[in-house]
């Protein structure tokens, strides 16, 4: 699979997640706002992307999707912070959101439970050969990704990092 660059203002490989990028579902200080995302060095040949954040280390069986936003079109080479915000009216025009895992339309940020080793957070852009995909708003980001398979092109990904310490609700 072809590779591009992916870089953000909010985010980076390896290096922790700061309280915006957090949730505050659970009663913690996060903000639940989607970082900052820029791509360049796609392929000529995209026509659209697809955005998604998975955490591989959630303590389920098949992991926990905290966004997916498809329909991005060809044009729109970044993403503001806060374009994942539960409304949907900062996404650029035709672009979709899933609902996450956790049942909530929208960037839902990092909420290991305290004592966890620290959970990554993989924020994937997906370079796609199809402008739109044959996904429905009510699919599951699983889904999704069944069709991201067949069309993507090429891939660029930021993997962060979060963890509680044991007994403790300090977050950074």
């Amino acid at each position: 699979m072809q590779k591009f660059t992916l870089r953000s203002a909010d985010i980076a490989d390896g290096e922790t997640l700061n309280v915006a990028q957090c949730s505050g579902l659970f009663g913690g200080p996060g903000q639940d706002r989607s970082p900052h995302l820029a791509w360049t060095g796609y392929p000529a040949r995209t026509l659209s992307f697809a955005v998604t954040c998975y955490d591989p280390d959630a303590l389920t069986v098949s992991g926990f999707w905290h966004w997916a936003v498809y329909d991005i079109p060809a044009s729109v080479d970044e993403l503001p912070t806060g374009t994942g915000d539960a409304s949907g009216e900062n996404l650029p025009a035709g672009a979709k959101m899933l609902v996450n895992d956790a049942g909530r339309r929208g960037f839902l940020g990092a909420a290991p439970p305290p004592g966890d080793p620290p959970h990554r957070y993989m924020f994937v852009v997906h370079a796609l050969d199809a402008a739109t995909l044959d996904v429905t708003t009510e699919a599951t980001p699983a889904w999704l990704g069944f069709r991201l398979v067949e069309h993507a092109v090429a891939r660029a990904g930021l993997t962060p990092v979060f963890g509680i310490p044991g007994g403790s609700d300090a977050i950074r």
